[in-house]
């Protein structure tokens, strides 16, 4: 992570309060804090809350938490980022079995993470890094926190149906590539 970047959290919103309740007063300590969170569902992603209730969150509500972190402490240079990448077992080892199950190199995955100009922040894990995807970025695209629901599920949708239509020999029906993809987070989570 980017030591440049930083900002005092201020007492400006929910978010922060959340933040300066565990006696975290900047962004640094902040985006220490959710990386180290646990890689897990929440009950409910579009309530950030949800983050620290639950102890724990994946890339989507870690990253729309530290966005709406800094909006609350109007820093807007801060942006939450949709990229879709060719989720792999060389990029992800945990999902490598899954995806060789089903015979894909690879599967067309959504990943939130953090831009501050020219700077990438993932704060998906402790060890998470942009280089974990950088080469295999299809697409990119700036969204705020409440679309990181079912918003963020449509695209994917989306975009995974316009990835069958170029591939039609892969056989697959959206709905069971959404389960192999299903298959594939619970991978992630069960990683420590």
């Amino acid at each position: 992570m980017s030591g440049a970047f930083n900002f005092r959290i201020q007492d400006t919103g929910e978010i922060s309060r959340e933040f300066l309740s565990r006696r975290i007063t900047d962004f640094q300590h902040a985006a220490q804090f959710i990386r180290e969170l646990p890689y897990r569902r929440n009950t409910d992603k579009t309530n950030l809350v949800s983050v620290f209730a639950d102890g724990g969150a994946t890339c989507g509500p870690k990253h729309a938490v530290l966005r709406q972190l800094a909006l609350e402490n109007g820093i807007p240079d801060l942006k939450l980022k949709l990229g879709i990448f060719r989720m792999n077992g060389l990029n992800t080892p945990a999902v490598a079995s899954t995806l060789a199950q089903y015979g894909l190199a690879f599967l067309p995955e959504v990943h939130n993470y953090l831009r501050v100009h020219r700077t990438v922040l993932d704060c998906t894990r402790p060890n998470s890094s942009a280089d974990d995807f950088r080469a295999d970025l299809l697409l990119e695209l700036e969204i705020e926190p409440t679309q990181i629901g079912d918003a963020k599920v449509a695209f994917h949708q989306t975009y995974l149906r316009y990835w069958l239509h170029q591939n039609p020999g892969l056989g697959l029906t959206l709905p069971q590539l959404w389960s192999i993809r299903e298959q594939c987070i619970e991978a992630l989570s069960r990683e420590p």
